[in-house]
């Protein structure tokens, strides 16, 4: 910070200090001779407590004593402390995993970081580049503050964490490729990852092996007790001896075959042993001995279902996505949401489905899979494609109504729905309707890759094209160019020429606020071109200011000033008073810059007015903040507009608008003398930044 006239610093005659919240390099210095000195501060961040909830866990003393000494040894700073828990599918792995950090959290106390790498799924493995992005973002860091490649993640990640202690559970790696960016290298924490693969690249470099095998007998005996009860068991000591044998000692297989049984207090375990043993042996050519165990007991498990529920279970491996809630699962299997709540809780009975924290639902991997193949055993093409289009028309069709909740001013056409939900979701506000969309963004992206595979690409580009919301208010700009690359995808499969165009000018948004500038003029150059051959004269504006805001970006500020008078010429002409209004704010914002206060205030009034009978308020709130900052040398008129502007941004829920208002609040102390009222202002604003990062840049 430089401690020049009008400086915050400045106040404090020789002080020279940073305060507050700070996410990112600072540069402190007063008198420069010769060096400056970057600092870089992460003050108090939240704490994250992502693990889920373990299970029943036996017969594991000594995987979890291996842990203990995974945690005590000392190999200095710098070297990951890595447990890898492997062994095959069904043998408890990620029981193990949580059970331990759950134990073990008070050793942990600034945190416990939690991630579903899904490297055995049905679907893709998710990029370590994803994942790095909700580790730092759980520690309170601004979507805009977090790079988009793979080794500025990490190296963020690394920098936040290196002085913490916390515990990473890596569920289901594929490789240690996948993983090694996500292990904490502080001495203090603690990564325990789970997978199929021993992951020799991580044992190479100090991670220490914890393979797991089957429970003992009596292990697996004591489980079956955990399950249906001691007297239960001790009643049929040979039946229950067998049964344990039929499962091949697999805690999945058991924890299936006992929720059967426990569901039926009635039974038998002879009973239960001799389906499974029929079972087995129709599977016995197939299938190596594990898989035996495990399928055997998932289809004798689905064969004791009701057909309501067993439908259930196969339409919903067809979901196009990792987890689901009731709505969403009533809208797959095509039943009222009450009913499917039941339906749910059978499966989850059975353990055939998991319960997560949040109200969702997920299958295991091998669960996912054995109920896509009953699914696709027992019911046609047509009655396939129709459940996976009733998930995809139920996404579409929420997606389209928050979207035009938070921007009602788009002009969107209402999406064609072959399956529109019986129940739709009503959200309550703006707020709600965009924590929906940050909540489900996995799940959309899937949904939209889905669609694409299935070629049903109008869907693909009309989910890409509603979930613009999300982006404008809550950043996350790396995900968003890789969604919108998606839309652009549907747009040349469809041959749409505007749809193209369009998308264009989204990518080239999102590369403009990942601040790879020379890219996004190309994908904007590009859309102009489209749009001139189409003639739409309102779109070309809209390009045109695209592109000033790059030139204004680059600190071209003539450049964008004519590429803004360009735009706001041909708005008038096609009387789009709206985006007038804000192509004149984006005027008048280069005008403040360039000291030009009073041209910019001109301006700003005139989108003042043009805004007044929009349905806008965020841009009604930031043509007021604007205003205020045209108007410093004004104190009293300023500080009105400022505090006018802040008040419509928190009515609003626009925290970003909100980090606008006090920063030029801040600036307005600064320069009255109140050195107080702007450091406040200013730590204001920096919490809300670190807290949020809502992208204000892109106004639309």
């Amino acid at each position: 910070m430089n401690n020049g006239p009008g400086d915050d610093n400045a106040l404090e005659g020789h002080a020279n200090n940073v305060s507050g919240s700070v996410l990112g390099p600072v540069v402190q210095a007063r008198d420069i001779h010769g060096g400056i000195h970057v600092h870089q501060g992460f003050g108090p961040l939240p704490k994250p407590s992502q693990l889920p909830p373990g299970g029943i866990l036996i017969d594991r003393i000594e995987a979890l004593a291996l842990l203990d000494f995974v945690r005590s040894d000392d190999r200095g700073a710098g070297v990951p402390k890595v447990a890898v828990v492997s062994g095959p599918a069904g043998i408890g792995k990620t029981a193990v995993a949580l059970h331990w950090a759950h134990r073990e959290r008070h050793t942990f106390p600034d945190g416990q970081l939690y991630a579903d790498l899904r490297g055995h799924a049905a679907d893709q493995p998710v990029e370590p580049t994803e994942i790095l992005g909700r580790f730092i973002r759980a520690f309170g860091v601004a979507p805009e503050r977090i790079p988009v490649g793979l080794a500025e993640r990490a190296g963020l990640y690394q920098s936040i964490v290196s002085e913490r202690r916390l515990v990473v559970v890596l569920d289901d790696a594929l490789s240690a490729a996948q993983v090694s960016p996500l292990l904490p290298a502080s001495a203090g924490s603690v990564a325990v990852v789970t997978s199929r693969w021993r992951l020799a690249g991580l044992l190479m470099r100090g991670a220490r092996g914890v393979q797991l095998e089957r429970l003992t007998t009596e292990g697996a005996l004591e489980l079956l007790r955990q399950t249906l009860g001691g007297e239960r068991v001790e009643r049929e000591p040979d039946a229950a001896l067998e049964l344990v044998k039929l499962c091949s000692r697999f805690p999945l297989a058991l924890c299936v075959a006992a929720a059967r049984l426990a569901s039926r207090p009635v039974w038998d375990l002879t009973e239960m042993v001799d389906a499974l043993g029929q079972e087995r042996q129709r599977l016995n050519a197939l299938f190596v001995e594990e898989d035996i165990a495990i399928r055997a007991a998932l289809t004798l498990s689905y064969r004791g279902l009701t057909p309501e529920v067993a439908r259930a279970y196969r339409l919903l491996g067809l979901f196009p996505g990792g987890t689901f809630d009731d709505q969403a699962a009533a809208a797959t299997v095509g039943q009222p949401r009450t009913q499917v709540r039941h339906l749910l809780g059978v499966l989850v009975d059975a353990n055939l489905l998991d319960d997560v924290p949040g109200g969702n639902y997920r299958f295991h991997d091998l669960t996912l899979l054995h109920a896509r193949e009953m699914a696709e055993r027992n019911e046609t093409p047509a009655v396939l494609d129709a459940t996976v289009r009733q998930a995809l028309d139920w996404f579409l069709h929420t997606t389209f109504t928050a979207s035009q909740l938070i921007l009602p001013y788009r002009r969107l056409p209402a999406p064609r729905l072959a399956h529109p939900p019986a129940e739709p979701i009503v959200f309550a506000d703006r707020t709600q309707a965009l924590d929906w969309l940050e909540h489900e963004f996995a799940n959309l992206r899937s949904a939209v890759r889905t669609a694409l595979d299935r070629d049903a690409f109008r869907t693909a580009l009309e989910l890409v094209d509603a979930l613009w919301p999300l982006f404008l208010y809550r950043g996350h700009h790396a995900e968003q160019l890789g969604v919108d690359r998606l839309g652009l995808e549907a747009a040349r499969a469809c041959s749409d020429a505007r749809a193209e165009a369009k998308m264009l000018n989204r990518t080239g948004l999102a590369l403009r606020s990942l601040g790879r500038l020379e890219e996004a003029a190309d994908e904007f150059g590009e859309a102009l071109r489209i749009w001139h051959r189409l003639g739409n004269r309102q779109r070309v504006a809209g390009t045109r200011r695209r592109l000033g805001l790059v030139e204004k970006d680059l600190g071209r500020l003539d450049a964008a000033i004519t590429r803004f008078e360009q735009a706001l010429q041909d708005y008038r002409a096609e009387n789009e008073s709206r985006r007038a209004a804000l192509t004149l704010c984006d005027l008048g914002e280069t005008l403040i810059e360039m000291g030009r206060d009073d041209e910019a205030d001109t301006r700003l009034t005139e989108a003042r007015d043009l805004l007044a009978a929009e349905d806008d308020p965020r841009n009604q709130g930031r043509v007021l903040i604007l205003l205020g900052r045209a108007r410093i040398r004004d104190g009293i008129a300023a500080a009105q507009l400022l505090a006018q502007g802040l008040r419509v941004m928190r009515d609003i829920g626009s925290t970003t608008g909100e980090a606008l208002a006090l920063r030029a609040l801040g600036d307005l102390a600064l320069s009255d003398g109140r050195r107080d009222d702007a450091r406040r202002y200013q730590e204001e604003a920096r919490e809300i930044d670190a807290r949020t990062g809502l992208a204000a840049r892109a106004d639309e």
